[in-house]
């Protein structure tokens, strides 16, 4: 297996009224780096692409990226260039990115242009830019490229903010995460442009710290959350149920928190993030994490604040009427 580490540069409209919402931002660069089993670079791939949306090049991206109106206008069709990139990739690979923006972005692109999806549900990726918060700091933070080239030491012997200049940077971070703290590659990362599209093509995995699991599409909310599965609070150490001590609530209609309590293990934080298909249906994204007991009391809190809010205003209305 391959480790496919890569990076987009693209392009946006330069004209508030002119742009086209089924692709926000059209992708004019790929450039990557493959890595073998022993992160050791076997090969390179840089492409440019011609714009067929976003004609002219912003001048914010050509401030950052230092791409001419000429190199674009020289480049590549799309389909072209990201199938190029494709037959490069081969078969048996894990893409890697610096973040999680560029492979929402890259189905975007390859989906407007009627290209098959890279998957047919969630898509498996190595965010290196949350292995790095994992093996350095707090697991939370997300830091710059630069800034963990630096921290790491790492000599800069290319400029950054080209696709290929930021893949070789990210493969070198990789590697040394990867000699320092090999074990980060458990916590992957899933892609959600392409909801799970059956229960069987549901995603649910535990790490270390927390699990995570994404759901199939519902109707609407109601039908995510009083979905059996969804509502579940099984301990991620022990597999046991966890008793619910503060039913699931919704703070904004589209997060929900809940407390469990394992009784081998403690406190459970359950999040549920609501997320919107292009259809209109829903998915859920589910994660269960062990809290101190200071976080049970703040979740309390919030939901008899909300209680209270919520009482305000149908009396409120009440009074109105």
């Amino acid at each position: 297996m391959n480790y496919i580490v890569f990076d987009l540069e693209w392009n946006q409209s330069s004209d508030k009224y002119i742009k086209d919402y089924g692709l926000p931002f059209e992708i004019i660069e790929i450039g990557a780096v493959k890595l073998n089993r022993w992160l050791k670079v076997v090969d390179k791939f840089e492409v440019i692409i011609k714009p067929q949306i976003y004609r002219y090049i912003h001048y914010i991206t050509n401030r950052i990226v230092h791409l001419s109106q000429e190199d674009l206008d020289n480049g590549k069709p799309f389909p072209e260039a990201m199938q190029e990139f494709l037959d490069w990739c081969g078969k048996d690979y894990v893409l890697c990115i610096w973040g999680t923006s560029d492979i929402t972005e890259l189905q975007r692109n390859m989906m407007y242009h009627g290209m098959d999806m890279l998957s047919q549900g969630p898509l498996k990726y190595y965010d290196i830019q949350k292995f790095f918060s994992i093996a350095y700091e707090d697991g939370k933070i997300r830091r710059a490229l630069e800034y963990a080239v630096d921290y790491l030491d790492i000599k800069k012997d290319i400029p950054f903010h080209r696709a290929y200049d930021d893949a070789y940077y990210t493969a070198k971070v990789f590697k040394k995460i990867n000699s320092f703290k090999p074990k980060t590659k458990k916590y992957v990362s899933y892609d959600i442009f392409t909801a799970p599209q059956s229960k069987k093509d549901e995603i649910s995995v535990n790490f270390k710290t927390y699990s995570k699991y994404i759901s199939r599409e519902f109707a609407d909310k109601n039908a995510a959350i009083e979905d059996k599965e969804v509502r579940s609070t099984r301990c991620y150490l022990c597999g046991r149920n966890a008793r619910q001590q503060i039913k699931w609530f919704s703070v904004n209609g589209k997060h929900y928190y809940c407390i469990a309590y394992c009784k081998k293990h403690g406190y459970l934080k359950g999040k549920v993030r609501m997320k919107k298909t292009d259809s209109g249906s829903i998915y859920v994204v589910k994660t269960l994490k062990l809290v101190p007991k200071e976080t049970m009391l703040e979740i309390a809190d919030k939901q008899e604040k909300l209680r209270l809010q919520r009482m305000e205003k149908r009396k409120a209305k009440k009074e109105k009427d």
